[in-house]
Order: C-alpha cells, then structure tokens, then sequence
C-alpha cells in the first residue's frame, strides 16, 4: 500500500518519537558515555535475591502468578502498597489503588479520562519528557510554569490560572514531579506543597503528582506527598518500582479517590486487560520478605558518591559560568551553560567524543531550555562518570572558542 498515511488519524499524524527514546538509539555504541538515559544501574539490581524470590512464587502461586489477573492488580501487591504509603501520611486502602504497567501507561490513562483535543493542562518548565508526550498524545495544549530551587513556582500557578480562565480557559489539570523533579532535581518543600493543594482546591483542578524518585534521598529528610495533604480527593498519585527495584518488570501504581479510580479502571481496560500478573506476585513476595527497604537503602549508597563524583566533575571541567545546583536525590542534575551555547546543536559534537545528553529543549513545552543539559548519574561508573564529564567540558570549551572569535 503506497499511500497508507492517508488512513492515519488525526492524532497519529501528530504524534512524535520520543527524544529520550532516539538518543538511547545513538548512545548504544558501548565507547560512548551516556548520561542521556534515566537508567538504574543495573549493578543495583537484586537478582540472587530475586531467583529465590521468582522460585517461590512459581512453587507456591504458580497456578495464579501465570494466569490473567483483575485490571486493577493483584490484591496483595496493592494491600502492601496501600499499607506502605499510610506510613508516608496518605490515607488509602487497596481499593483506591491501581497496578498500572509502568508508570507512562498511568500517566496515558489520565491523559485519556481528563483530555480532549485543545484542552490545557498545566505542567513544570521544565518537565518530564513523558509526561508531555503522554499528555499531547490526546492533542492538548500544555502550559508552562516555571520551575525554581523549591519547585514549581505556585504565585506564577495561581497568575497563569487566573488568565486562563479570564479567558475562558478550564485547565483540567496539573502535573508535577515534586520530589527531585525529573529533569532539574529539584525538591518542593512541604510548605509549598500545601499551598498547591489550596490552589487546587480554589479552582477545583485536579493535581497529578508523579513521584518516581522519593525514595531515593541523599541528604534531605522524607517529605510528605502532595497526596498525603489531599482532604477533597483532587490528587492522583503515581509511583513505581522501576527506580527502586526494576524497570523491566513494568510496575507502578496510582492511588486515587473511589471516583477517580472507577473511572481509571475502565480506561485502562482498554488498554491492556491487566498488568503483568507474575511479576505483581513476585514484587509482592520481595517486599513481603522484608528485602525491598534494605535495598532502597542500598541503591541509595550506590548513588550518592556517583552524584557527589558529578558535582566535582563538573567543577572541574565545566567553564565558568555554568549553573548546577546540586541534587539532594534522584538520578539526575540539570546543567544549564553560558547563553548562546544550543545544547541540542552540541550534541552532535558530544556523540563524535564519545559522551551523550538530553538537551534541555526536549523537556520544555515553550521552546526554551536551549541552554541547559540533563545528566543521569546512577548509570554510569564511576570512572566513566568523570571521563565523561571531562570530555563534555571540552566538548563546551571549543564550541565557547568558536563564539568568542
């Protein structure tokens, strides 16, 4: 068929690959140093626990562990999870959670029960490269909020709503990773944190938070979720095992109101009848042995001296003028270099020495970040992390060269 774009949707036309995605493509050159990939490393991974782990669970649970399950997930997982994050302040049972396959299809099912073509949502600037092409996927209109070292700025929210709906503009909602935020690393403090929900609550929004990276703190003390100050049911919360266990086993989980949840349910049926049934039953049994805590705390002193190697790295080997502030947890630091360097231009030059990056335009929905980098630290070695950085501040140096002749 020679013409069969013809028969395309409108909404497939517009869909774009992702950036994150290409550029692992590029990075697969094993000279290369890859900063580019929000990876685990793998080294973190648990596998002599897990082969005991996966052995139970085929021996005991095989018969239901290999067979389809409910769409909203194996009730054991999600009683765990519901009794987990009463710990953390959120006042949930296994009834209002979801086991989603991964965190991108929770973060689709959103974007398909709140939007329809020309909405608008209100995210970060910058923001999670996933969120917005899960989010424009449903032809929606995203809005910017700038970001500080506290966060997504809630005075410009509370301006930017208000236009919005002089305008006659509803945002349906908004989305925020407010703990070591994906990409800047940056931490919302509690008190912030209220006044978000109270913005919620104001102009009856609902609130996305996205928290894939809360466990891993470096040197900050636990704060609350958005979620656990959620008196009216505004706030869908989503979390993962990707970052703390494994990516490859596809879990994460959503917790909502009763409400919310029904109607999440029904979209996600859609989508895949059930998420992945047997490693529900396996994650399960490693948190049920008591292992997954200690190996938080694990991945947790693997990764600080990877970011602690970065900071230093970068001071270095980066000229003057750059602008990090380093991370109190997550797997991420967010550079941003002297104006007139175009980071997306640049990498080109990185890949021909060997190193890769995500250029900050491609988190960004106003074209802005032309000058800024996300580095992930929790990949790499820790030789490879300082030979990286140093080839990427000579990388910077000679393009710097090239501006001021």
């Amino acid at each position: 068929m020679s013409n069969i774009e013809r028969l395309y949707s409108d909404r497939a036309g517009k869909m774009r690959k992702s950036v994150i995605r290409e550029l692992l493509k590029v990075a697969q050159d094993p000279e290369i140093i890859s900063f580019a990939g929000g990876l685990p490393n793998p080294k973190s991974f648990p596998i002599n626990d897990l082969v005991g782990v996966i052995k139970s669970v085929l021996e005991d649970h095989g018969d239901d562990a290999l067979q389809y399950g409910t769409t909203q997930g194996v009730k054991g997982l999600r009683e765990i999870i519901a009794e987990r994050a009463y710990k953390e302040g959120i006042d949930t049972t296994a009834d209002n959670i979801i086991i989603t396959s991964g965190s991108q299809q929770a973060l689709d099912t959103v974007g398909k029960l709140f939007l329809n073509p020309g909405d608008t949502a209100l995210v970060g600037l910058p923001t999670y490269l996933g969120g917005i092409n899960a989010f424009k996927s449903y032809e929606s209109n995203l809005t910017g909020i700038p970001l500080d070292k506290d966060g997504m700025q809630v005075d410009i929210l509370d301006e930017t709503i208000k236009k919005l709906l002089k305008n006659d503009i509803t945002p349906k909602f908004i989305y925020v990773v407010p703990t070591f935020q994906n990409p800047a690393g940056v931490i919302m403090p509690e008190s912030r944190r209220k006044n978000l929900i109270d913005i919620a609550n104001e102009y009856d929004i609902v609130i996305i938070e996205d928290d894939p990276y809360g466990k891993l703190a470096y040197d900050v003390p636990h704060v609350k979720p958005i979620k656990a100050f959620d008196d009216e049911g505004r706030v869908i919360y989503i979390s993962t095992f990707s970052k703390i266990l494994s990516p490859g086993f596809r879990l994460a989980w959503t917790i909502a109101s009763d409400k919310l949840t029904r109607k999440m349910i029904i979209c996600k049926q859609a989508l895949d009848l059930c998420t992945n049934t047997f490693t529900q039953f396996i994650v399960r049994e490693f948190i049920r042995r008591g292992s997954l805590d200690l190996h938080i705390l694990k991945i947790c002193e693997m990764y600080k001296p990877k970011r602690d190697i970065m900071m230093e790295a970068l001071e270095n080997y980066f000229p003057e003028g750059y602008l990090c502030n380093k991370p109190k947890g997550g797997m991420f630091a967010w550079v941003t270099l002297p104006k007139g360097i175009d980071t997306e231009i640049l990498f080109l030059d990185a890949i021909k020495s060997k190193v890769a990056y995500v250029h900050g335009k491609a988190f960004h929905v106003d074209d802005g970040g032309s000058s800024s980098m996300r580095l992930n630290f929790s990949y790499s070695s820790n030789d490879q992390i300082g030979e990286g950085i140093k080839r990427l501040g000579n990388v910077i140096e000679k393009k710097l060269e090239t501006l001021t002749v």
